[in-house]
């Protein structure tokens, strides 16, 4: 089993990283039905994934799907 360490962060830190996530990043809310955001979740940790990772990749290959 993977063992997981978690380190607290200072609120200095987070600004730094919220600072770096604004001026770096795009954000994009996306709501689905009650229930599906725990099967997406469980697709994605099944296929060692993120939530965002997985959706990111998912709209990445279907844009390259309907451009070609």
């Amino acid at each position: 089993m993977e063992r997981v360490i978690i380190m607290a962060v200072s609120k200095k830190q987070q600004a730094s990283v919220n600072k770096y996530v604004k001026n770096n990043y795009d954000r994009v809310n996306v709501t689905f039905k009650k229930g599906e955001k725990e099967d997406i979740k469980a697709y994605a940790d099944a296929h060692g994934e993120s939530v965002n990772a997985f959706i990111v990749r998912a709209v990445k290959e279907a844009m390259a799907r309907e451009s070609a």
